[in-house]
């Protein structure tokens, strides 16, 4: 959801509580751009050789948690529609629809930062056209020696596309039986409690046996989608009083107490517990762990931003993160995923920098502030317009039902709000 698109977005005319869903939620903008900070850091990291040895190579090298972060957004963001369709009784997302928004956000992005991977940075003589297609078609990880100069990020896209794939089939599944008691709520509930442990289970039997790349598929990351999926199970439950508040409605409150929590488990993830720091092999257990640990951090932090009934109950913690700051990083933070590598690679050409020879804090700011203004350029000029041009087209078009739009509403708002029903988030 584009920030034009959620600030059309009507507000509902009663009170919060019972029966009143939440239209966005934008304190998930921040934390997308928290996640892709995590990401670029840990990657600047890793190239000085501070996640690899020094005082803070614990906290740099699990700074790919990131990644848990998108993925738990995502699950959140793309399966709820489903869930208020079935309780506002309409039809589901259309399907054909939903893949169309994907494309349109995720691939300009992904398909500019091939190109510029494959010209502004070194490659071996043994990397050619077919493995950058294989990058630009998001099937790489599928393949040995998938790794590319300037694309190494791009593994967790792919991941995140095959979820994006089988989310309408999972989503038919999860929600036939329906979704209007505590019984419906604690079968989903359960089943995505599943996807929790089978994820570590995943990376555990990966992790000694299997394809060299089976590490990175999607069942090793379902518990993290998962995560995010059953905290839309369990917000739109609430908002609609199938499920009491509970101890969940109190933390919601409290995100101070949460995100503390949340802490103490990223403290636990920097342990060998979680693994080497290096591109050494983990153990099952630790595979297994890491994995764990990731899924629950990625729900706690994720907890706060979606918690409340309404924007209005938000804490003071929460509405920063959806405030202007926040809706213009969320909106560029998929471009510094996509293109901080790349920006990564040519500050360290451009600087001599050596491999592993320190010198973080200079690497991290030319690449954080080159690749911010990169995003910056790439979201106003390509992305944003590709979406905006995308979503008008007729074929793709979805029309609000009788029950989409608040009564009263004109027909240019009517309009908006069915842009913003039928339109999915960036990843």
């Amino acid at each position: 959801m584009t920030t034009e698109e959620a600030a059309s977005t009507p507000r509902p005319a009663t009170p919060p509580g019972p029966g009143t869903l939440r239209r966005r939620f934008g304190a998930l903008d921040g934390l997308r751009a928290i996640g892709a900070l995590a990401v670029l850091s840990t990657h600047v990291g890793f190239e000085s050789g501070d996640a690899l040895r020094g005082p803070f190579t614990g906290p740099l090298a699990r700074l790919d948690a990131g990644v848990a972060i998108f993925f738990a957004i995502s699950g959140f963001l793309l399966y709820r529609p489903h869930l208020v369709a079935m309780v506002e009784a309409r039809p589901r997302p259309e399907t054909r629809t939903y893949f169309w928004h994907r494309a349109l956000r995720i691939l300009p992005a992904l398909w500019i930062a091939t190109v510029l991977a494959a010209f502004l940075l070194p490659h071996d003589r043994q990397v050619g056209l077919g493995l950058y297609l294989r990058h630009a078609a998001l099937i790489h990880i599928y393949f040995d020696n998938h790794q590319v100069a300037g694309l190494t990020q791009m593994w967790s896209l792919a991941t995140e596309g095959a979820f994006y794939v089988l989310l309408p089939l999972l989503a038919w599944l999860l929600t036939r039986p329906g979704f209007s008691s505590r019984r419906d709520v604690c079968r989903q509930l359960v089943v995505l409690g599943v996807f929790v442990v089978a994820g570590p289970v995943w990376m555990a039997v990966t992790a000694t046996h299997g394809h060299p790349t089976s590490g990175l598929w999607l069942p090793g990351y379902l518990g993290w989608f998962g995560t995010g999926m059953a905290l839309a199970v369990w917000q739109v439950a609430r908002s609609e009083g199938l499920i009491p508040d509970g101890f969940l409605g109190k933390l919601a409150d409290n995100p101070g107490t949460v995100w503390a929590g949340a802490l103490a488990v990223f403290a636990l993830a920097t342990s060998p517990l979680a693994g080497p720091y290096d591109l050494s092999p983990s153990s099952a257990g630790q595979a297994a762990t890491k994995n764990l640990l990731y899924a629950v951090l990625a729900m706690l932090i994720v907890f706060p931003a979606v918690a409340c009934v309404n924007e209005s109950g938000e804490p003071v913690a929460v509405r920063i993160l959806g405030g202007r700051v926040g809706h213009f990083l969320g909106d560029i933070s998929y471009g510094v995923f996509a293109y901080h590598v790349i920006v990564l690679g040519v500050v360290e050409r451009l600087t001599g920098q050596v491999e592993f020879t320190g010198r973080f804090a200079t690497l991290f700011w030319l690449t954080l502030s080159l690749s911010v203004i990169v995003a910056t350029l790439s979201y106003r000029l390509v992305e944003r317009p590709i979406m905006r041009r995308g979503r008008r087209d007729r074929r793709f078009d979805v029309s609000p039902s009788p029950t989409d739009v608040p009564a009263g509403t004109s027909s240019r708002k009517a309009s908006a709000h069915a842009r913003v029903k039928a339109s999915n988030v960036k990843p």
